[in-house]
């Protein structure tokens, strides 16, 4: 009885939709990854064709933070006024988030990390998580990109703010301008995506998230990419070459 109604919390589109995806995915390689870099390295981007290229979930810092302020949640609520003024959530905040998503079916194959950990602390408590749940980090990739292209690419960034995909006006523009490409529905500018806050945030990743590379690369695990000037297709033949 216990199984009959567990089964019944899911749709038949949304069992048929799994099947097919453990069948797709089965040959894939199971793999975890860090993903360092500045708002508008690419990082993100990147991750979503990581995702979908070897069937791993792609667990954003950033997304889940959104996510939880939308939902209104006490860590969301904490979180907002933080985001908004271009400051960084404290640790304990994201690493109860991260913690918990990892736990998620779609993750038991492996997972992309965006944004997470961000420094030494969060990098050492992600070892013991993982220790926890037997599982290990395979690569942590750095993306690189000039100051000055990355303020391009912020400013000019659009999101489709129900699914998380990402435009840009001049490097990655949707089908029709200030539309989503599925769905029709606007896009939008959200209000970190400028260049103070961009500023703020990297004299943030410069002090606290560049020292996790040298963390890792002890560790043998470091690779970076430079993106400056490069197109997406590009900078995704180079990330390929890791993978």
């Amino acid at each position: 009885m216990n199984n009959d109604l567990k089964i019944r919390k899911y749709s038949t589109e949304a069992i048929t939709f799994e099947i097919q995806r453990r069948i797709l995915c089965g040959d894939k390689p199971k793999k975890n990854f860090i993903l360092v870099g500045p708002a508008g390295s690419g990082k993100g981007t990147n991750a979503e064709k990581i995702r979908d290229e070897l069937c791993l979930c792609h667990l954003s810092t950033g997304d889940l933070l959104r996510d939880a302020v939308a939902a209104g949640t006490d860590a969301g609520k904490k979180a907002k006024p933080i985001m908004e003024a271009g400051k960084l959530v404290p640790d304990e905040i994201v690493i109860a988030l991260i913690n918990e998503a990892m736990d998620k079916q779609e993750c038991k194959r492996g997972m992309i990390l965006d944004g997470f950990p961000r420094n030494i602390p969060q990098a050492k408590k992600l070892d013991e998580m993982l220790d926890k749940k037997q599982k290990y980090i395979d690569n942590v990739i750095q993306f690189h990109v000039d100051d000055q292209e990355l303020i391009e690419r912020i400013e000019g960034r659009r999101v489709h703010p129900s699914s998380g995909r990402t435009y840009h006006v001049k490097f990655n523009p949707p089908k029709i301008a200030g539309k989503d490409d599925v769905t029709g529905e606007p896009l939008i500018q959200r209000k970190d995506d400028n260049a103070q806050v961009l500023k703020q945030r990297l004299d943030s990743y410069r002090k606290e998230t560049m020292p996790i590379l040298d963390f890792y690369s002890r560790k043998g695990m470091a690779k970076k990419i430079d993106g400056t000037g490069k197109s997406i297709k590009d900078v995704w033949a180079d990330v390929t070459k890791l993978l």
